[in-house]
């Protein structure tokens, strides 16, 4: 099966794409106007077939679009606490400082960019883990 995780956000907005054998295809940050864009393309390259989003930022409203939008699809919601702490240790585990960079204490570095994709994935695997949120719209 293919999941495809989604972390709504005001600014910007993280997805990921992955399969039950934990492979992923996808992830990325995208601006919070081209997401429902980003979210199409994305269901129709990898054949998306679950749909797994964060409860906290702008749930409500995303999940009331994306119902709308993929009627046929199960849309799961999650709880995404403490998902951004997560992600910023994953980031380190999928890309390792070099250089220098490997000098500089591990609670002292930051991600070069935002990690929203990485919470994507995230959510996918606390799905898979069982953590469903008790949310309901």
């Amino acid at each position: 099966m293919i999941y495809l995780g989604f972390d709504p956000g005001q600014q910007k907005c993280g997805v990921a794409v992955m399969d039950d054998d934990r492979q992923l295809y996808h992830h990325a940050v995208v601006s919070t106007e081209d997401s429902l864009s980003e979210i199409l393309m994305l269901c129709d390259r990898y054949k998306v077939e679950h749909l797994i989003m964060g409860d906290q930022t702008a749930a409500k409203t995303w999940y009331d679009r994306l119902k709308t939008t993929f009627p046929q699809l199960p849309l799961t919601l999650v709880d995404e606490r403490n998902s951004s702490l997560e992600a910023r240790e994953r980031y380190w585990e999928m890309y390792p400082p070099r250089g220098l960079d490997r000098l500089i204490p591990k609670g002292l570095r930051q991600p070069e960019g935002p990690i929203d994709g990485i919470v994507a994935i995230l959510l996918i695997e606390r799905y898979w883990q069982g953590q469903i949120s008790r949310r309901r719209f």
